[in-house]
């Protein structure tokens, strides 16, 4: 396979790796003569920040000269101030030994042999207690290429209250999720006094293929191919415009908002909104007011239920020196007390199914149907070495079709570029 280059700067990686020893600055073995592991990954909230701390220093007093693992947090701003330093490391040839990146973005460095295959990392028995959306999600070619402590999901959260005054019937059990026309018959229903039936936008960017794309899998297709390999057929074919064009509809019949104000569901604006797992935690902690709750992801009439998922992980870099010391550190982050604590730190579903024994929050309602889509229902996102092109491709499609363009038209030149991307850089010689 040919490799594409991962961002502007990747365009002299070749030419910079022939120095004899370039950009190998990073300390490998310190004063103690122990193998330095280092970690990069971006900053959280404190609690988590709390976390890495206490772990790390556990973690080097138990390895006390072998191996001694250090972090480098780093911020993720709008600047992708995370995504240019990772960049420019490949450019220099100084990547960390293990690198945390998102989840859909794993394929897109397995692919350019930036990240290396982690299926020995644990024994079969070990992986089995790993969740299978996260396996999937960090899978590439057949093999693991990084593992993960958290999941996602989204549900359609809703105001009881005004679902109540509406006479609007909750869905008690996936199969009895809203089909379409129910969630659009809903939405209509729930529209007045300055109020919108849904949110359907986490955001302008990243979020619309988060949420969006199980739109496309319930009605029976994809945004890509299995293989990754292949956009067109898939993201525009009946099945995707029709989707593509029931969402338009709850932008054009002014049931849900392009443009929603911020906190438009927490804020009463909004009557129900596909949200993230996460703001389960939120709406506790922030919200004590507000009468909600949960309930399935929609389902396409006479489709299939499915449900989003994924989530940061962490992977082994091709500048690694002590391969056996950087597994040594993820088997010890990944391990079941820490996946738990850190998965309880965050407020996150945990990714290893025997957290759930300890974390017995997710065996009661809300965060049980949290759990159950997880288990059930949850897919991630699309694997393929084309991924940042398909998803800015993606979003741009879909905030076209919500401004008037085509639904079509607009998938077509998506699976265009996505497949223009693919087979210049990734497709067969």
């Amino acid at each position: 396979m040919r490799k594409r280059v991962i961002g502007a700067v990747l365009a002299a990686m070749t030419v910079a790796c022939m120095c004899a020893g370039c950009g190998q600055t990073k300390e490998r073995v310190n004063e103690a003569g122990e193998s330095v592991i280092t970690v990069w990954s971006p900053t959280d909230e404190p609690a988590i920040e709390e976390w890495w701390v206490e772990k790390i220093e556990a973690f080097n007093q138990a390895h006390k000269g072998k191996i001694h693992l250090r972090r480098e947090a780093i911020v993720r701003a709008d600047s992708y101030a995370y995504e240019d330093k990772i960049n420019a490391a490949i450019t220099s040839n100084d990547l960390p030994d293990i690198l945390f990146v998102d989840g859909p973005t794993v394929s897109v460095y397995a692919a350019n042999e930036i990240t290396l295959p982690l299926d020995d990392l644990f024994t079969e028995a070990e992986w089995e207690d790993f969740l299978d959306s996260s396996k999937q999600q960090n899978t590439y070619d057949g093999k693991i290429y990084a593992v993960g402590a958290t999941e996602s999901s989204v549900a359609l959260f809703y105001n009881a209250d005004m679902l109540a005054e509406a006479g609007i019937r909750i869905p008690q059990s996936k199969e009895e999720a809203w089909t379409w026309t129910e969630f659009y018959e809903a939405a209509k229903k729930l529209t007045k006094d300055g109020v919108v039936g849904t949110n359907i936008i986490m955001d302008k960017g990243e979020g619309l293929p988060y949420v969006l794309e199980q739109f496309w899998i319930s009605n029976g297709t994809d945004l890509v191919s299995a293989d990754g390999s292949q956009a067109e057929g898939y993201i525009n074919s009946p099945e995707g415009i029709e989707a593509a064009e029931f969402l338009n509809s709850l932008i054009q019949g002014g049931y849900a908002n392009i443009d929603p104000i911020q906190k438009e569901f927490h804020n009463e604006r909004a009557a129900t909104m596909l949200g993230g797992s996460w703001e389960v935690a939120t709406l506790e902690n922030d919200y004590p007011d507000l009468n909600w709750g949960i309930t399935y992801f929609p389902v396409a009439d006479n489709g299939i239920p499915s449900s989003p998922t994924g989530d940061w992980v962490a992977s082994v870099t091709k500048n690694t020196q002590d391969m056996e010391a950087a597994r040594e550190v993820l088997r010890f982050l990944f391990s079941e007390e820490n996946v738990t604590t850190y998965a309880k730190a965050i407020s996150k579903p945990p990714t290893r199914i025997s957290s759930y024994d300890v974390l017995t929050e997710y065996n009661e309602y809300p965060r049980s149907l949290i759990k159950e889509q997880l288990m059930e229902t949850g897919h991630p996102r699309p694997r393929t070495p084309s991924y940042s092109v398909l998803s800015a491709e993606f979003s741009e499609a879909m905030l076209n079709i919500f401004t008037g363009v085509d639904a079509k038209e607009a998938l077509d030149a998506a699976a265009a570029a996505t497949d223009k991307d693919y087979n210049k850089y990734y497709a067969q010689e």
